[in-house]
């Protein structure tokens, strides 16, 4: 079982580090031979250098803003917005740790949409 504290300072100082640019911070969380998996595109990527290596280049200015950290043992999910040159994505971390570090992540994203008018009786805004 990880220790829940330490992990969630650790996710904390991940986001705030993403946000920031701080790109080895930001990394620090996962293990060597971590994974990384992006469903709507298919993509895996291999290995911590590697996970760093693409966002480091991604040529979008991005910005993180958390929403909430939800966890337990060695599973984590964040939902944060995402904002890469000022368009909003709404999107999901789910981090599976191993000895205290991300052994494999799975990222999913969602763009914005307009509230359907039928729900609106049955809704508040957020």
């Amino acid at each position: 079982m990880e220790d829940e504290t330490q992990i969630r300072a650790a996710l904390e100082r991940h986001w705030a580090a993403s946000d920031t640019g701080d790109f080895d911070t930001e990394h620090s969380i996962y293990r060597e031979d971590a994974i990384l998996e992006y469903p709507q595109s298919g993509e895996r990527i291999r290995g911590r250098a590697n996970i760093q290596t693409t966002r480091t280049l991604q040529p979008n200015r991005k910005r993180f803003s958390v929403r909430r950290i939800i966890g337990r043992d060695d599973l984590w999910v964040t939902e944060y917005i995402l904002t890469y040159d000022a368009k909003p994505s709404y999107t999901v971390s789910i981090m599976e740790f191993q000895d205290g570090k991300v052994a494999r992540e799975t990222q999913y994203f969602s763009d914005p949409f307009e509230a359907a008018a039928w729900r609106k009786a049955w809704t508040e805004p957020m």
